[in-house]
């Protein structure tokens, strides 16, 4: 099922890449719903107390999405939102402690995928870690 190196087409490479991830994490949904999970655990956390705009601004979706999304994070305990004491107006949004292990913490998926790859070799992983690289800067 290989093809020479460089001769794939970006859709060859792309329905071949989403294969993989079917066959090495299973549930593609489920991981793009944990991935958008910590990229707003992650925006909380750099700049706490934060706002929800400026957690839309950093996750770079729109404001009622992310607030939705946010209500989500507070009923899992995840979220701490507060009024702003310097504007009532204003929400503060601050990680609780399980957020925190929340951010920190390996998906339960990737422990199975982390013994695996421990298995590679150095400049294995070192080429993996480029490919995710390249991947992360791909437009949204």
């Amino acid at each position: 099922m290989s093809t020479l190196w460089g001769s794939a087409s970006p859709g060859f490479l792309a329905a071949r890449f989403a294969r993989l991830v079917e066959q090495l994490g299973g549930d593609a949904a489920a991981a793009k719903a944990h991935g958008q999970q910590r990229d707003l655990l992650a925006a909380i956390g750099k700049s706490e107390p934060a706002t929800l705009n400026q957690v839309a601004a950093k996750v770079k979706r729109g404001a009622p999405a992310v607030s939705r999304a946010i209500d989500t994070l507070v009923r899992a305990g995840m979220v701490d939102r507060q009024a702003d004491p310097a504007n009532r107006r204003r929400l503060a949004l601050r990680l609780t402690e399980t957020g925190r292990e929340r951010l920190n913490r390996a998906p339960a998926a990737d422990a199975s995928l982390e013994g695996r790859m421990g298995k590679l070799a150095q400049s294995e992983l070192r080429a993996l870690e480029r490919g995710i690289e390249i991947l992360e800067r791909l437009p949204r």
